[in-house]
């Protein structure tokens, strides 16, 4: 049994999670801040990936990274690289569907909290980024985390977007899920299922993780609710 999806699915799940734990942070703490209407303009715009069919977000990212468009022809002429059709397409195409959820709740975490805390430390004289590493983050962390966890399996388990972007190559695209769909094609539906079964075993983990987080961040509050 071939195991490269399996190394190449993590691979690439690992990269795009780091991707959007970064940008979504930011992102999700800038637009927390921003006026009423700039943060309804920007949260239809990061959580439209999140609603839209995958293969749609694929059809774009052909259009912007295929090989006859701006983008991907440039690459080709500047630096010889294709941007399609390689494992780390899939980058591409993971990090622009799970960014949605990262950033919504990130987000949410930055709206929970207290800022009177923030208002407090300023008039102690911290700056602001003292104040985001030293104060905020700490306190939205376990929301964050959760958030980078649910984007690692949700990048995991994506098909449609990569499929167009990267498609399936043995030993140099293909994840889990094409590998799925390419052997249900042929009809060997016996090392399917075994890929299947991998994959609903990875995604449990990761569900376990996520409710074993919650149940920390909820004992929490509750010891935080009992002392106050």
């Amino acid at each position: 049994m071939d195991l490269y999806p399996l190394y190449n699915s993590i691979r690439i799940s690992l990269i795009s999670m780091a991707i959007v734990l970064i940008v979504g942070i930011f992102a999700a703490y800038y637009v927390s801040k921003a006026p009423k209407y700039f943060k309804a303009i920007c949260d239809v715009i990061f959580t439209l990936p999140l609603v839209l069919p995958p293969t749609v977000v694929g059809y774009f990212l052909l259009k912007i990274f295929g090989p006859n468009h701006f983008i991907g022809e440039l690459f080709i002429n500047l630096f010889d690289i294709r941007l399609t059709m390689v494992w780390w397409s899939a980058v591409f195409a993971t990090t622009v569907v799970v960014f949605p959820l990262m950033y919504r709740t990130a987000r949410g975490a930055f709206q929970s909290f207290n800022n009177t805390l923030s208002d407090t430390a300023m008039t102690l004289g911290l700056s602001r980024t003292y104040i985001f590493w030293k104060i905020r983050m700490p306190y939205c962390r376990q929301g964050i985390i959760a958030g980078a966890v649910l984007s690692f399996a949700r990048a995991l388990g994506e098909y449609g977007a990569t499929s167009m972007i990267a498609g399936y190559i043995p030993n140099k695209t293909a994840t889990i899920s094409t590998t799925v769909y390419q052997l249900w094609r042929i009809g060997d539906d016996e090392l399917a299922f075994k890929w299947v079964m991998i994959n609903v075993a990875l995604s449990a983990v990761v569900l376990f993780v996520i409710n074993i987080i919650e149940s920390k961040y909820q004992r929490k509050e509750v010891k935080y609710v009992s002392l106050s």
